[in-house]
């Protein structure tokens, strides 16, 4: 039976979960996977993808320790790869986690603890951020990605060689 090399077209199935157990990602749909009206699959990451990802092993489609996971895997076959917080999405960084006085945050937003901004950054690179906290005289947000500091776990299946 063929086995998945560097350079190698696959499909593949595949599902990443945090230490405690809860899904961030999945190739997967889930049984009731968007019959709620707050769902809504146009959201990438929302967990109603339906349908396997293909990837070209080596191009950097997907976390490395994945695309290497999956050389010398034959179709059916499934890994278990556990991706350090470093490797993953970084560590969290206190330092990304600031304050913009109310006067310097425009006026035609209503902040809420939750909502995701995006603003430019210094050298004209957006920069997404979370609201953390909201007071009467500044907004405090989080640049850090929201899954920094996780180890993340990717349970993989290979589909197809192409």
């Amino acid at each position: 039976m063929a086995t998945a090399k560097k350079g190698d077209k696959v499909l593949i199935h595949y599902t990443g979960t945090l230490e405690d157990g809860s899904v961030f990602d999945t190739s997967l749909a889930e049984d009731d996977c968007c019959n709620d009206s707050d769902c809504d699959c146009d959201d990438e990451g929302c967990g109603c993808e339906t349908g396997p990802l293909e990837i070209t092993i080596g191009n950097e489609d997907f976390f490395p320790q994945v695309e290497e996971a999956l050389i010398g895997m034959a179709p059916g076959e499934k890994k278990t790869i556990v991706i350090p917080a470093e490797d993953a999405f970084g560590e969290y960084d206190e330092e990304e986690v600031f304050s913009i006085s109310r006067e310097q945050f425009p006026s035609d937003i209503d902040p809420h603890v939750g909502m995701e901004l995006e603003f430019t950054g210094d050298d004209d690179e957006p920069i997404g951020v979370t609201i953390v906290e909201v007071s009467d005289e500044a907004v405090t947000v989080d640049a850090n990605h929201p899954l920094a500091g996780e180890d993340i776990t990717y349970e993989v299946e290979l589909l197809e060689i192409r």
